[in-house]
């Protein structure tokens, strides 16, 4: 009963990763006899004696209660049309826009227009893809001027960090304001130059996530530059 791949490591699909029944698999792995074997292309993750594989790329999956940035996209009769990150675009209703209310008809780029960047929460997924959004709860709002950058959304753990952690420390060392949506999409305002190492700091993150020590490596990284 043991694992025959590194926690950490990149496995392949067919790839045994433990034997006997010590390990239980999860996303990603699935049991053939006593073995456990990769689905996917991705990082082991080794959690207690659960087994996971974390995928090292592929669009945002939408999930409800997600907190996500997203970009308006197009405006209809009814709301705002968002592009999330996803295969599939998502829908801000006029109801889950403001807590105003907003007669119909009313000009609704007032309330938000093309190209304008929300942080909101995914409040339905149907089966057929229609994804639903609202703007009514803490923290949800309309995002100023910054600079956006993408990442693997499977990587958003790691550039938050345990409770908040690394993220925190960028904000604290550089001076930015960074907020990090689950689906991959972030959002920094600070001065120039803090907003161009913040990028750079997180594309180190991301880059080197599976490596241990990441925290101790990206403090360095700071406090050198």
């Amino acid at each position: 009963m043991a694992l025959t791949a590194q926690d950490k490591s990149v496995v392949v699909p067919g790839e045994e990763l433990a034997s006997g029944m010590e390990y239980l698999p999860t996303s990603g792995t699935y049991r053939d006899g006593d073995k456990i074997i990769a689905a996917r292309l991705g990082l082991l993750q080794v959690d207690g004696r659960l087994i996971k594989i974390i995928p090292v790329s592929g669009k945002y999956l939408p999930k409800r209660g997600d907190t996500i940035i997203a970009k308006v996209i197009d405006i209809t009769l009814n709301g705002w049309r968002c592009d999330i990150n996803s295969a599939y675009s998502a829908l801000l209703s006029m109801r889950d826009g403001s807590s105003d209310y907003i007669a119909k008809g009313a000009d609704l780029t007032r309330y938000y227009t093309f190209g304008d960047y929300l942080i909101a929460q995914i409040t339905n997924v149907t089966s057929q893809n229609v994804i639903d959004l609202t703007l009514k709860g803490p923290g949800l709002r309309k995002l100023g001027e910054g600079r956006i950058m993408n990442i693997n959304p499977h990587k958003v753990p790691r550039v938050i960090g345990k409770a908040g952690s690394m993220v925190g420390m960028l904000k604290d060392e550089l001076g930015c304001r960074i907020s990090v949506g689950q689906n991959g999409v972030i959002w920094l305002q600070g001065a120039p130059d803090k907003e161009l190492l913040a990028v750079k700091a997180i594309q180190k993150i991301v880059s080197e996530s599976h490596i241990p020590g990441l925290t101790e490596r990206i403090s360095k990284f700071l406090s050198r530059k």
